[in-house]
């Protein structure tokens, strides 16, 4: 429909008569001036402010800060900065942890899992702050640092938190904020617990398990942690581990074996003729969802391990560890995909994204290599051994119920061997590193486990893995719309 009259008459009138000029409509002319004059107004507050400054030096520098920072402040203030960041990142980890598990077990134990994650971060926090970081850093001679209760600060970040700033310069000095360090360094502890977790779901009591989270936490961890970062030993020795290939992942993984050992397979997971009972994930989704954020959160673990972000030097270095640590996990996912074929007859959706985390975990110990190529080799042939030992290990009758020892032991020796192929670093060195502490991890774990086995049992009762722990512990349901039926275990 044609709007009758007003502008619409005036614009035909001029089209159909060239010699006559139409003015515009009052409206339009009053808003264009009116938009003109505010142009107008703007522009000319704009220069005026411009001449301010330009007319009165002084006035525009007495607004800003008293005292610039120097340039030691400043790389203080972006490495503590930094550590802080990777460590969210880190931390993030803990998420992508309790997505893999709670989506890889059966519906009736996800919520049992997500308790036991949460469990895991907070009794990790506080067992490292009271007595595993002064272990692990203060004090260290070659095998252990002081026994001494409760970490803190530096008396000067104390001092500086009550407004006394007269001595920073000595925590300037340190490179970053003594607890930003401790935070990223904490965050470690509690991924090196997740692991063990993911070996024994579905059939470990909670509180049995949080008891073994304390000793691990607080002694076994922090021991080997001293022996390789906290200037003991082994590095003493040159044993290289720049992100925890050893300290975290083989830890973790050797933890994780023994445990499982310990409390057998689940019920019916394996056949009486050998053969082994397929248990899909419960919810592929969460599964594939978790993997993704451990793939984000490893960018925190890697980078964030250099440790400063003071000098143009630091971002080069934390670049190519990013690169690295992308290259490897994308390779060691690629390449489980093709060998799965020819070990499981199948394409298989958890031994993919397994091996894209055992990339990851086979790049941790050595990610700052220039020659990018190395990071995709080394990233597939950790995603190769990962698949095998997968398969290994259910020849074995052993029940690994997200593959963390092939993802975390497996891969993690093989990267702290492969570290000799782009460091400096002699292969007798990484052998006897990786030998110490898989050595000491077995043996701990395994009079831990026992000795909490003997006092208060480490297995649920078998009704209550038949029902499900969500329903036989906490009483309660991950899914209560659902209809859960109880395994039958007759045939097994």
């Amino acid at each position: 429909m044609r709007p009758a009259g007003g502008v619409y008459e005036v614009v035909v009138r001029s089209a159909r008569k060239k010699t006559h000029q139409y003015p515009p409509p009052p409206l339009v002319w009053r808003s264009a001036r009116r938009f003109s004059l505010r142009l107008v107004q703007a522009a000319a507050a704009l220069l005026l402010a411009f001449g301010a400054v330009l007319a009165f030096p002084a006035a525009a520098l007495a607004a800003q800060p008293a005292a610039a920072p120097g340039h030691s402040d400043l790389q203080f203030v972006i490495s503590s900065f930094s550590l802080l960041i990777w460590g969210a990142l880190v931390m993030w980890m803990c998420a992508g942890f309790t997505m893999l598990e709670s989506g890889t077990v059966r519906t009736k134990n996800a919520s049992m899992i997500c308790l036991k994650n949460v469990g895991i971060y907070s009794i990790a926090a506080l067992t490292y702050l009271f007595i595993g970081y002064n272990l692990m850093y203060v004090d260290v001679g070659d095998l252990i640092g002081t026994f001494r209760f409760l970490y803190s600060p530096l008396e000067v970040e104390v001092a500086a938190l009550a407004d006394d700033v007269s001595g920073l310069g000595d925590a300037i000095g340190a490179g970053s904020a003594s607890m930003s360090n401790w935070l990223f360094q904490m965050l470690f502890v509690a991924t090196t617990a997740s692991i063990v977790s993911g070996a024994m779901l579905e059939r470990v009591k909670l509180w049995s398990f949080w008891l073994f989270t304390v000793f691990l936490t607080a002694f076994i961890y922090p021991i080997v942690g001293a022996w390789t970062w906290g200037g003991g030993w082994l590095e003493q020795a040159g044993f290289q581990d720049f992100a925890g290939g050893t300290v975290v992942h083989t830890v973790g993984g050797s933890a994780a074996l023994v445990g499982m050992m310990v409390v057998g397979p689940r019920f019916g997971k394996f056949r009486r003729d050998g053969t082994v009972k397929a248990t899909p994930p419960s919810n592929v989704l969460v599964t594939t969802l978790g993997v993704l954020i451990l793939w984000l959160g490893w960018f925190g673990f890697n980078a964030g391990s250099h440790g400063s972000l003071a000098t143009p030097q630091d971002v080069i270095v934390m670049s190519a560890v990013l690169i690295n640590t992308n290259l490897a996990a994308a390779s060691g996912m690629l390449a489980t995909v093709i060998i799965s074929r020819r070990v499981f007859g199948r394409v298989g959706l958890s031994s993919s994204l397994n091996g894209a985390l055992a990339g990851l975990v086979s790049i941790t110990a050595a990610p700052t290599m220039a020659e990018h190529w190395w990071a995709v080799i080394i990233g597939a042939i950790g995603g190769v051994l990962c698949t095998l030992a997968t398969w290994l290990l259910e020849r074995m009758r052993l029940d690994d119920v997200v593959g963390a020892v092939p993802v975390h032991l497996v891969a993690g020796v093989w990267g702290t061997l492969a570290a000799v192929i782009t460091t400096d670093v002699s292969l007798a060195t990484q052998l006897v590193g990786v030998g110490s502490v898989m050595a000491f991890v077995l043996t701990a774990s395994f009079v831990v486990w026992k000795l909490i086995d003997l006092v208060m049992g480490v297995r649920v009762a078998e009704e209550i893995e038949r029902i499900g722990q969500d329903i036989g512990e906490l009483g309660i349901e991950s899914h209560p719309e659902f209809l859960l039926a109880p395994d039958d275990f007759d045939e097994y």
